[in-house]
């Protein structure tokens, strides 16, 4: 659920949930690994900086690395909370939550934890609303390790 209590965002309720549906829809899809849902949720020349993960000019690379990065996986959990949303010339723009649990491939190893926010300019195509530009900012990146 996005965060502005009734306050005008400028977009209209079903922009503001299908924004937010693309958002969601960007989370669950790298839980499933679902690499063509993960690149539907954004434009194909976007631009993606995830700060020490890297940075991104296209989804194609972006697929890759997230492919490659989960590859060596258990099943994650990336909860997208506290969306807030603004209308801006072309687009608008989204502020979210991220939590992320990566747990191991084998159950020996550490469980990871990525906590951060996203600051995303969305816009709309003839296929509905996609990230164009994500900037991630981490807050708590580590292990269980890392926390002994």
């Amino acid at each position: 659920m996005n965060i502005n209590c009734g306050i005008d965002t400028g977009l209209s309720a079903q922009d503001e949930r299908s924004i937010s549906a693309v958002l969601i829809a960007y989370a669950s899809a790298i839980d499933l690994r679902d690499w063509d849902l993960f690149r539907s949720c954004f434009i194909a020349d976007c631009q993606a900086d995830y700060g020490d993960f890297g940075s991104w000019q296209n989804i194609a690379d972006l697929t890759d690395f997230m492919r490659e990065a989960h590859a060596r996986l258990g099943p994650t959990l990336h909860r997208i909370s506290n969306i807030k949303l603004t209308n801006a010339q072309g687009g608008a723009n989204a502020t979210s939550y991220v939590d992320a649990l990566l747990s191991p491939e084998n159950k020996q190893g550490p469980m990871h934890r990525g906590i951060g926010s996203y600051d995303d300019f969305i816009v709309r195509t003839s296929d509905g609303w996609k990230i164009a530009r994500r900037t991630f900012t981490a807050l708590i990146i580590g292990s269980e390790r890392d926390q002994a």
